[in-house]
């Protein structure tokens, strides 16, 4: 059976950082593309930042370009997001999420975490 597990989440001030990690279970997610989404109340979910299977691309949503970072440590089967300057408008329930392969759709996501920035 195939898990993903986020954890890193929490409360935090605004300007502050938090750093969300994702623990897979169940196969190799060496040669799988991976990423970062999250969804606040009352909208839809957005990407965040994804990271291509060999780690050569990296994508971000331009509300968090130059704050948050994505990264992956394929010997231990896990990926990361480095979130800095916190604000107000990235409270949300983060999920990480990753392909079957190199293409295609995000086939395996994880539960949820959420992030919660006081002002």
């Amino acid at each position: 059976q195939v898990q993903l597990v986020e954890s890193g989440g929490g409360l935090v001030q605004a300007g502050g950082s938090l750093r969300l990690s994702c623990a897979a279970s169940g196969r190799t997610f060496a040669n799988s593309a991976v990423g970062w989404f999250r969804q606040a109340p009352g909208k839809e979910r957005e990407v965040v930042a994804t990271l291509s299977w060999n780690g050569d691309t990296t994508n971000y949503a331009d509300s968090v370009k130059g704050r948050f970072t994505i990264s992956r440590d394929n010997a231990k089967n896990t990926m990361s997001l480095q979130m800095n300057s916190l604000k107000p408008e990235d409270t949300a329930v983060y999920y990480c999420a990753a392909k079957r392969g190199r293409w295609g759709a995000y086939t395996y996501w994880g539960q949820g975490t959420q992030v919660t920035v006081s002002s």
